[in-house]
């Protein structure tokens, strides 16, 4: 029998008040897979990646992770069950240093590969400035304190959301450099992109969102420039 899936996402409709931001999303992901979700700006993905992490309402079975339905569970819930977000943004915590910021990702106290050593052994330059605030790191470095923070929950499934953004390409390379090694300890990796280069390159599903609906889903071998555009731009 097929394994069943890590993460399931069926039908779902996401909502802010009165305004639908996703209508009828469905998509899947395998333990130790990266798939990666695209769109223009406004196509939604930030939408899916927040209503499976718990801080956006969702119907209940909507979302099954592991075989049981959490949609619309609290966002602590979420989390202890698995599941971690690296936000749009970072989200770090200005005040505390490098090591502080990572440590809080491991209050959970999940078993699994990830401690310090781990981190700073996949972003050595964090050892490096482990004592110092995070605002006094790069982007790219402060993108890493983020990444770090949250395998230091041991998740089985990391939701990255534009970890691109606002970063020069060579630094991009550098962090998705890393993505064998944490997929390599059977973690999933579900990749919010506007980077289509990129996300072709380490995803091996594509799922494309166009204003809020799935506008076409597949292989990333199997996928053309042309049909990902044209799903992408609407056209």
């Amino acid at each position: 029998m097929p394994e069943s899936p890590l993460l399931a996402v069926r039908q779902l409709d996401a909502f802010y008040g009165d305004l639908q931001a996703l209508f009828g999303v469905s998509i899947e992901l395998a333990t130790a897979e990266a798939i990666a979700v695209i769109g223009a700006n406004g196509a939604g993905k930030s939408t899916l990646l927040k209503s499976i992490a718990g801080l956006l309402r969702a119907r209940r079975d909507a979302i099954a992770f592991d075989g049981v339905p959490i949609g619309g569970i609290p966002a602590h819930d979420v989390a202890a069950r698995g599941i971690a977000l690296v936000p749009e943004g970072r989200g770090l915590f200005a005040s505390l240093s490098v090591e502080e910021n990572l440590l809080i990702g491991g209050q959970l106290k999940r078993s699994g590969p990830w401690n310090l050593h781990r981190i700073y052994e996949l972003f050595p330059v964090l050892a490096e400035r482990r004592r110092l605030p995070s605002t006094a790191l790069s982007g790219g470095q402060q993108q890493m304190v983020a990444i770090g923070r949250a395998l230091m929950s041991n998740p089985k499934l990391l939701l990255c959301d534009e970890i691109s953004l606002g970063l020069a390409p060579i630094v991009v390379r550098d962090i998705y450099a890393r993505l064998p090694t944490i997929l390599g300890e059977r973690v999933s990796v579900v990749l919010v992109e506007q980077d289509i280069v990129q996300a072709l390159k380490v995803a091996e599903r594509i799922y494309c969102l166009q204003e809020g609906r799935v506008a076409l889903a597949g292989a990333a071998k199997d996928l053309t420039r042309e049909a990902i555009a044209a799903a992408y731009f609407g056209v």
